[in-house]
């Protein structure tokens, strides 16, 4: 644990990059394996359950450091992080522990089935055996929220140098399903095998916002234009008879899925399809909302296959008949997958499956002008998208992010006038301000403010100390680190989309709400209702 602490330390206290892919190559050089494997797993989010939940390590964290837990709570909202507010809580010991990393992470595995007693005696006899950054990294491990600003590209980056294997190819061997408990770091990382290569995806390649005129992009007629779909980005893989479904976040998805087994009937081998997974209840493009069901779950029931089909809105094809073509035109590409789009739908249906394999095309569209494009795209939201695409008909797909070829132009953001109702303090450089707030909209007879959304951005840093001083000027009640406010401040608030939710006490998801400004002109009757809000859910449409 000593070497992985100060490692983590090193990564902690730099912003260079050069200076992280290198405290991170030394620790691979040197660490024994099997704190290689966690360290990997750790870095790329394949940490083990959470074995106690928060509220008992605030609890036992106060009792050992023999304060009173108000006065724990207070420190922690004005730290802004619970591991680093036990690390500072809690006395420094003369004992000192040997255990390596793997060697704590086994245990915290193990930790999960005792009872709370043994639970606590655990953690007060660890807590007390490691200095200050031990017993911080040792809590991060504890509650699973490990981000220290090292993304997994970085790492893999550092552990290429440390290796001598071709970046690309590490990436590939990192992805999927493996267990950092039972594989050695011979076999994740240093052994050859031809499996490595048979469900590897391409990166990415992302857009960029449009920001200056969209006729700056020269001849419309050299751009397709295509809807931006509200969903996640995929990739599907057949080779070799089998099927691989990979998320933008290089996540393994296959089993999330099960509806695209069918793609195993329909697509050749050596197809790769680049699109959007999609809602699709009751053959209609659903919102995200309805896709949060599915996210997350371990496994998905008939139920829910049933309230909740999704399909694939492919646009793009990146390898046919086994050949990497993400160097030909996007025309060339998107023509071979129209022809691949036709073939499908003329199939007779497989014994067993869907009448229908869940698989769309999302239509590209050529125009004559810039106004024509603009007016398409005021009418995103009636097909249940987000704005639209543009890509230059002879683009290649390309690697990340690249400004030129592809482009987002998303429609403005839903907005609404809301009050401010209760707020919590800041975290980070923000941790003595309450910058998190809660907004209310009225009741249909605006007797009432309901909650609705939070939001914590979109203000100057000399707005948040005004709002500050009137949060702290006018508490009505505390809950904990909450407040509410006396209702008197009026905010509008922007969000991408909107539906009907049953987890809300409003009734109604926002997505991505955030202040678009402080409507200091308005009082709290000038505010809009829930109504109002409701108003601006769309009729879907199946495009």
């Amino acid at each position: 644990m000593k070497r992985f602490a100060h490692l983590i330390k090193t990564l902690d206290s730099t912003n260079k990059t050069n200076t992280k892919v290198a405290a991170l190559a030394s620790y691979f050089e040197n660490a024994p394996d099997e704190d290689k494997v966690w360290t990997i797993a750790i870095l790329s989010h394949r940490r083990p359950p959470r074995p106690v939940n928060t509220t008992l390590l605030r609890t036992w964290a106060s009792e050992l450091a023999n304060i009173p837990l108000w006065l724990f709570e207070e420190s922690y909202h004005i730290v802004g992080d619970l591991a680093e507010t036990i690390a500072l809580v809690i006395p420094t010991s003369t004992e000192h522990s040997e255990k390596s990393l793997t060697q704590f992470l086994q245990e915290m595995i193990a930790l999960k089935k005792q009872s709370e007693d043994q639970k606590q005696y655990y953690l007060h006899e660890n807590w007390k055996t490691l200095n200050y950054y031990e017993r911080f990294v040792f809590t991060k491990l504890i509650t699973g929220g490990f981000r220290i600003g090292v993304s997994q590209k970085l790492m893999t980056k550092a552990l290429s140098k440390a290796v001598n294997i071709d970046e690309d190819i590490l990436a590939y061997k990192l992805m999927g399903n493996w267990d950092p408990n039972t594989i050695p770091f011979h076999d994740l990382v240093i052994q050859e095998k031809a499996t490595d290569f048979l469900s590897k995806p391409y990166p990415f390649y992302l857009a960029y916002a449009i920001e200056d005129s969209i006729s700056d992009l020269g001849n419309v007629q050299d751009w397709y234009v295509e809807h931006k779909w509200d969903g996640i980005r995929a990739q599907v893989i057949v080779r070799e008879n089998e099927i691989f479904v990979w998320s933008r976040g290089e996540e393994l998805v296959t089993d999330k899925y099960p509806e695209f087994q069918e793609f195993l009937h329909v697509l050749p081998n050596g197809t790769v399809l680049d699109g959007e997974i999609l809602p699709f209840p009751d053959g209609k493009i659903g919102t995200f909302n309805d896709l949060q069901t599915r996210i997350g779950r371990k496994t998905v029931s008939k139920a829910l296959l049933k309230k909740t089909p999704v399909v694939l809105k492919a646009y793009d094809l990146l390898e046919w008949e086994g050949e990497d073509i993400r160097n030909h035109p996007f025309s060339e590409r998107r023509a071979l997958l129209e022809d691949l789009y036709q073939n499908i739908n003329h199939l007779e249906p497989v014994e067993g499956f869907m009448n229908k394999t869940p698989l769309l095309l999302s239509q590209k569209i050529s125009f004559t002008s810039w106004d024509d494009v603009a007016k398409e795209r005021e009418r995103s939201r009636e097909v249940s998208s987000e704005g639209l695409m543009l890509k230059r008909k002879d683009a290649p797909y390309l690697v990340g992010r690249k400004k030129g070829n592809w482009w987002k132009w998303k429609v403005d953001p839903l907005t609404i006038d809301a009050v401010l109702t209760y707020a919590m303090r800041g975290h980070g450089r923000r941790s003595n301000l309450f910058t998190d707030y809660t907004f209310g909209l009225w009741n249909k007879d605006k007797t009432e403010l309901v909650t609705f959304a939070k939001a914590y951005s979109g203000l100057t840093d000399a707005e948040f100390k005004k709002i500050d001083t009137f949060i702290k000027a006018n508490t009505l009640e505390r809950f904990g680190p909450v407040r509410s406010v006396t209702a008197e401040l009026v905010f509008e608030i922007a969000f991408e989309g909107i539906a009907i939710s049953k987890r809300h006490k409003s009734g109604i998801a926002t997505r991505f709400p955030r202040i678009l400004r402080w409507r200091q002109d308005k009082k709290i009757d000038e505010a809009n209702t829930l109504e109002d809000l409701k108003a601006l859910i769309p009729n879907t449409s199946s495009e």
